[in-house]
């Protein structure tokens, strides 16, 4: 079985800030390795079958240009994509979704290793980001990648186990664990500490399911 909290405990958080077209937009990234070789990574994160299997069923045209629409979740633009080193794809939810992009990229690390980069900039309501800082979106990525973790060992959860595990003991520990590491993060970026435990709190709220956004 898979240690997640371990998991969750190495990974590498950064958030930032960048001028984008659209104005300031806030980053996230996060950065870990896998004990899988890059071709069998950049399947996993790019097949559409095998997407469905850890993360969301994805439909759409799978060609830089097309479109894409995970179930019930993000949908975009393929926006680049340079096998088997950088996925970039716009990450557009709502009727006035603003500038999001996800960019993945991938760097071996010998033959069985891979380092997974993810990073996510977006155009943030301020209100918003006043609430919940970066951890709403880092929490969320922090446990994409444990699903991923799960799909590369050979293992497998179904959408309503994935639900069940969020819900349990050990989901609700992983989601605290990278609430407050992106806390952590937050103030290395140079927030304000009053800020930075204000916003942790409600995001770890949130994901552990004692308060709704």
């Amino acid at each position: 079985m898979h240690d997640f909290v371990d998991q969750i405990n190495r990974l590498h958080r950064r958030v930032g800030t960048r001028q984008v077209a659209a104005g300031e937009a806030r980053t996230v990234l996060m950065r870990r390795t896998y004990d899988a070789g890059i071709a069998d990574v950049w399947d996993a994160v790019t097949s559409p079958e095998r997407i469905g299997r850890w993360f969301l069923p994805v439909s759409g045209e799978f060609k830089v240009g097309g479109r894409y629409q995970l179930e019930g979740q993000a949908g975009g633009e393929i926006l680049e994509c340079v096998e088997p080193e950088r996925l970039r794809v716009s990450w557009l939810m709502g009727p006035d979704p603003g500038f999001s992009e996800v960019e993945v990229r991938l760097t071996p690390d010998g033959e069985e290793r891979t380092v997974f980069e993810l990073e996510h900039v977006a155009v943030v309501p301020e209100e918003f980001w006043g609430q919940f800082g970066p951890g709403a979106t880092g929490v969320g990525w922090d446990l994409m990648s444990l699903g991923l973790a799960l799909h590369l060992a050979g293992g497998h959860m179904t959408q309503e186990e994935s639900v069940a595990w969020q819900l349990s003991d050990e989901g609700k520990r992983c989601a605290t664990l990278s609430g407050s590491a992106w806390g952590e993060a937050y103030a290395a970026s140079g927030a304000e500490e009053k800020t930075v435990t204000a916003t942790t709190a409600a995001t770890i709220a949130f994901y552990t399911g004692t308060a709704t956004p």
